[in-house]
C-alpha cells in the first residue's frame, strides 16, 4: 500500500489476489439487451445454416421476447427476507414450484401466445401456437409446470416451445431484480438463481475476466461462474474430453465426461465476442448429431431443441 493510499484510509481490494480481481460469481441479464442481442444472433446464424427458416422464426420470437420485457408490467421483486432466507440454506432465491400457478407468469405467457400470432413460423409451429392459445387454464399450467421443471416430453415440443419463451422473459426479469452479491452457489450445473440447468457454458472475454468460464441458466439466462475444466452434470473433474465438428480452434466444442457419459457445450466466447449461449447451441445442430451418433447423452437444456 502506498503512502497516500494509507494517509487516505484505502484499503486494497480483498477480492484481488496478485492484481488480478476475482471473477463476480453471477452475472445477471439485462432481459432487453439481452433478447434483442440474441435475435441479432439468431438471425446472423439463418444467413448460412441448414435450419435457416427455425432459425429466422426463433430470432422473430426473440425480438418479441425483447418487446415483452420491455413493455410488460414490472414483475413484483423477490423479497430480501426471502433472498437471505435462501442464501442461508444455499438455496436459489427464485422458487420456480411457486410458478406454474403465478397470475404474472399466466399474463406473459397470454402476452407472448398474442405476439406471436403475427411472426412467420413453420406450420408445425403455427399449429403448436393455435394449440397453445386455445388450451385452458389447467393445460396452460401442465406446460408451464413441465417447463419450470426442466422436463419437457419430447413427443410435445412445439407447443412447449412458446411457454419456455414465456417463462424465460419472466424469469430474467425476476433475476434482474435481484442483487448479485446477495446469491451464494448451490451446487455444480444449478443456476444460482433459479435452479435452473445451464444451456451451455462459455469461456467470457470480458474486461477484468477474461478467460473465466459461466454457465449460462436455460431459464433465467443468469450466468454463473464454474471452475474451467468440471462437468456441469456430475461435477467430475476428471475424464473430460472436448469434441468439434471442424477443428481444434472450433469457438464451439462438446464438453463430454467419461465420468457420467453426458456433455455440454461449451462456447469460447474470447475467441467470438458475438457468441450467444441459447442462439449457437441451436446453431451448432451438426455438433448434436455427432455426440449423439457417439451414444453419450446431452446435458445441456435447451427448450428450442427439444425433439431434434
Amino acid at each position: 500500500m502506498s503512502d497516500d493510499e494509507a494517509q487516505s484510509g484505502l484499503q486494497p481490494d480483498p477480492s484481488a489476489i496478485g492484481g488480478v480481481a476475482k471473477p463476480p460469481m453471477a452475472l445477471l441479464p439485462d432481459p432487453v439487451i439481452l433478447f434483442q442481442g440474441r435475435a441479432r444472433r439468431f438471425a446472423f446464424l439463418a444467413e448460412s445454416n441448414e435450419l435457416a427458416p427455425y432459425l429466422q422464426f426463433l430470432a422473430e420470437l426473440s425480438r418479441l421476447q425483447a418487446r415483452l420485457a420491455a413493455t410488460l408490467p414490472p414483475v413484483e421483486a423477490v423479497q430480501a427476507e426471502s433472498v437471505a432466507r435462501a442464501a442461508q440454506s444455499r438455496m436459489p432465491p427464485i422458487d420456480r414450484r411457486a410458478l406454474a400457478a403465478d397470475d404474472a407468469l399466466a399474463a406473459t405467457l397470454q402476452a407472448l401466445l398474442d405476439g406471436a400470432v403475427g411472426l412467420e413460423m413453420p406450420d408445425a409451429a403455427r399449429v403448436a401456437l393455435d394449440a397453445v392459445r386455445s388450451a385452458g387454464t389447467g393445460d396452460r399450467r401442465w406446460l408451464l409446470g413441465n417447463v419450470l421443471a426442466d422436463d419437457i416430453p419430447a413427443d410435445s415440443s412445439a407447443p412447449h416451445l412458446f411457454t419456455a419463451a414465456a417463462v424465460q422473459v419472466h424469469l430474467a426479469r425476476l433475476a434482474a431484480g435481484l442483487d448479485a452479491e446477495s446469491l451464494v452457489p448451490v451446487a455444480t450445473g444449478v443456476c444460482p438463481v433459479c435452479g435452473g440447468r445451464p444451456v451451455t457454458s462459455s469461456v467470457l472475454g470480458l474486461k477484468d475476466i477474461e478467460n473465466v468460464r459461466y454457465a449460462c441458466c436455460a431459464g433465467c439466462a443468469t450466468q454463473w461462474n464454474e471452475v474451467r475444466v468440471k462437468c456441469l452434470c456430475c461435477g467430475s473433474t476428471k475424464g473430460l474430453s472436448y469434441r468439434s465438428v471442424d477443428t481444434v480452434d472450433a469457438t464451439v466444442k462438446a464438453e463430454n465426461c467419461g465420468e457420467c457419459g453426458a456433455w455440454v457445450k461449451i462456447l469460447y466466447h474470447v475467441k467470438n465476442p458475438s457468441l450467444d449461449p441459447v442462439a449457437d447451441d441451436v446453431g451448432s445442430l451438426g455438433l448434436d448429431i455427432l455426440m449423439r451418433d457417439a451414444g453419450v447423452r446431452r446435458g445441456g437444456l435447451n427448450p428450442f431443441l427439444v425433439g431434434y
